[in-house]
């Protein structure tokens, strides 16, 4: 997966920009505050249609415009695909649209179609940080590669906020609409689990390897535990959704008390250990950065597999504070991918293909 060119009008700090990027690694480089990672946001937004830097999207939307808008074509193993992504300001909201090929599309349909891996400064909290994070990095994986995942999803998180409304006596009470709505929690919701333990396990090989191959065996082992909050013994289909059923019944007096949904995927989470310890607790920032780095380019090798062709790796500031070993292990890896960005300030000390001088939202590629 390559993309070959990408257009932006009043994106960021950009008034306007024709980029026909390289295949392989690709640097830009230039000073703080220069347009690097808005570049970095726009291709991912063109490939996955959201931000990854911020939830107030309007924020992209250039000062002083309405409307923003970006496009692209990309090379993949089906053929060519254009892409757009627009982005309309008013008083009323953000209103956002998509085309795939010219012909406009609901969201569900443009996700995945250009999958991208991204890794940005804040990813360093996924080892520490909430549960949500965890979350949010397998939704995103997931629901590139698998629509079927993502509409699962979608489908749960809807139910969710219906039996939360009803908890909180935002609607009347009705003991059928809870059953109801728990009924689809379990569906919707087992499918979710499901597809989360496969997708971690698979992930925890991968990052593994990928671990002992940059630092050998005296780092230690990186696992990785997903950890559902409706655990069972039996993982079949029929099992989970059983454990599930018995647990919502088990805490439909703790939910009413404490007007919340407390059972299902929402509370799942995703654990990091470094022979057998919580990385949290006992790594370094090093490690822990280490770790992370690995489970994005364990995310990017499984996503190849899956999909057929590799998607398009994003790297916003991954460097920095990297000692010299990491640094170099990581680079040589990233080097012979299908195609990278990488954002820096200072110099990339491996082949790439091609680097560029970043400056007030304009290219001049020196490399």
């Amino acid at each position: 997966m390559l993309l070959t060119r990408l257009t932006l009008a009043d994106v960021r700090n950009y008034a306007s920009l024709e980029f026909a990027p390289a295949p392989g690694l690709n640097v830009l480089a230039g000073a703080n505050a220069q347009g690097k990672s808005n570049l970095l946001e726009a291709i991912a937004l063109l490939g996955i249609g959201k931000s990854f830097r911020t939830a107030r999207e309007g924020e992209i939307v250039r000062d002083g415009t309405s409307a923003a808008s970006l496009s692209g074509e990309a090379r993949l193993a089906a053929g060519e695909v254009r892409l757009s992504c627009s982005l309309t300001r008013s008083p009323s909201g953000l209103r956002k649209s998509y085309a795939v090929n010219g012909r406009a599309v609901r969201y569900a349909a443009y996700l995945g179609t250009m999958r991208v891996v991204t890794f940005v400064p804040a990813h360093l909290q996924l080892v520490s940080g909430p549960p949500g994070l965890r979350r949010a990095l397998v939704n995103a994986a997931l629901s590139q590669e698998d629509r079927g995942y993502y509409a699962a999803l979608a489908a749960y998180t809807t139910h969710l906020t219906q039996k939360n409304a009803l908890l909180r006596g935002t609607v009347a009470f009705d003991e059928a609409l809870l059953a109801t709505y728990n009924e689809r929690l379990i569906e919707h919701g087992t499918s979710v689990m499901l597809a989360r333990r496969t997708f971690v396990a698979a992930l925890e090989r991968r990052a593994a390897a990928i671990h002992r191959a940059w630092l050998g065996e005296a780092e230690g082992r990186l696992e990785l535990a997903y950890v559902s909050n409706v655990e069972t013994e039996d993982r079949t289909r029929e099992g989970v959704a059983a454990a599930f059923a018995e647990r919502l019944q088990r805490s439909q007096a703790a939910e009413f008390a404490r007007r919340v949904s407390l059972v299902g995927p929402h509370r799942d989470d995703v654990v990091f250990r470094l022979d057998g310890r919580p990385l949290a607790t006992y790594g370094s920032q090093g490690q822990q950065r280490t770790a992370v780095l690995a489970l994005k380019v364990a995310e990017y090798g499984e996503l190849s597999e899956r999909g057929g062709e590799a998607p398009i790796l994003l790297l916003d500031d991954v460097l920095s504070e990297l000692d010299a070993a990491r640094r170099h292990a990581f680079l040589h890896e990233v080097a012979s991918f299908e195609q990278a960005f990488l954002t820096t300030a200072g110099e990339v000390d491996v082949p790439v293909a091609a680097t560029y001088r970043v400056r007030a939202a304009t290219l001049e590629r020196v490399a």
